[in-house]
């Protein structure tokens, strides 16, 4: 079969391999139809900082359909129509006993710690399997996993009924998050982004305006009124800063991208204007009801994403991504009816 598996950092290739055995037992077998293309992905990809096995078959947002299900399964069968849990956790933990499997104290993820879906199948233990709506374009059951984390950040954030959010960062998870907030909260939102015509795809998607990280221009948007909210999706230690300047006192900033460097930060901005800085790591019970949104969201998400034809092509959208050369949200290659 055809997969896609990165060798190393900077080393990604396009080759045929063996087709997978019938699964063990607690496995599925999964015929993939559609996986997207996560900024872990390219930060792995770029780095090599989470590779742990070479090669490994990347991917961890997809859907497919069960093909084989191994003994000691109980609740799928061969046809079902799935999306599929990224955290491979260990489920003994004190974390994974405590409800908290997002921070497990053995967590790998699929397509590092194993094989994942970029690939015309999977085989994944049956815990992370979950069904969706059969009625479902695939394309859309592909965003399950980082709709789930979207959501979670949302929930952690947890924004007074009104209250305004600004969204820092139109890529997947900033685009996700003001999607849900536009449906699931009564507040103004706001979306700031480098890129200008992703920022405006999400804010007209979202029912936001476009801002850019400046005090005037937020409170113009605001027509004066406060701004405590934030999440950050960008992971860049000077909009992170940008972000905390903008906020009035008495809320909260979520962070919920991947950074690189350090932040230069006073503690007493926190303690004075009692400001949280609030992490979010993955998800915790999030996934299904994340994919019982999916119908509900179908048609913005459909517009936030590029759909590409073939496992082919996924290299050079590597390539596109890390140079910015894109202005939708999301990138779902179908693999797969």
């Amino acid at each position: 079969m055809k997969a896609v598996r990165l060798y190393d950092a900077g080393d990604l290739r396009v080759e045929e391999v063996e087709a997978l055995p019938h699964p063990p037992a607690g496995y599925v077998t999964i015929d993939v139809r559609a996986a997207g293309i996560c900024g872990s992905d390219l930060h792995n990809f770029r780095t090599g900082q989470w590779i742990s096995r070479r090669p490994s078959v990347a991917g961890h947002e997809f859907c497919g359909r069960v093909s084989a299900v191994g003994d000691e399964v109980a609740g799928l069968t061969v046809g079902d129509l799935v999306a599929v849990d990224s955290r491979f956790y260990c489920g003994r933990c004190e974390a994974c006993r405590s409800g908290h499997s997002n921070i497990c104290e053995n967590l790998g993820f699929v397509g590092e710690i194993c094989d994942g879906g970029f690939a015309e199948q999977a085989q994944l233990p049956a815990r992370l399997v979950l069904k969706h709506e059969p009625s479902l374009n695939p394309t859309v059951a592909a965003m399950a996993e980082p709709l789930a984390v979207a959501l979670h950040a949302v929930r952690r954030l947890n924004v007074p009924k009104g209250d305004a959010v600004i969204l820092i960062g139109c890529g997947t998870i900033g685009g996700l998050c003001g999607l849900l907030l536009s449906h699931l909260h009564d507040g103004k939102l706001l979306f700031a982004d480098r890129n200008a015509n992703r920022a405006e795809l999400v804010a007209r998607i979202c029912g936001g305006s476009r801002v850019t990280l400046d005090k005037t221009a937020v409170r113009d948007a605001l027509s004066g009124t406060r701004l405590r909210y934030a999440v950050d999706a960008t992971g860049n230690t000077t909009a992170i800063e940008q972000g905390l300047d903008l906020l009035d006192g008495g809320g909260a900033l979520a962070l919920v991208g991947i950074s690189h460097g350090r932040l230069n930060l006073d503690p007493n901005i926190l303690v004075e204007r009692e400001i949280a800085l609030i992490g979010c790591h993955a998800y915790e019970a999030e996934l299904p009801d994340a994919i019982d949104l999916l119908p509900r969201l179908q048609l913005a998400l459909l517009e936030f994403g590029e759909v590409l034809a073939s496992l082919d092509e996924i290299p050079d959208a590597y390539r596109r991504l890390i140079e910015g050369r894109s202005d939708k949200l999301k990138t779902v290659i179908r693999i797969a009816d």
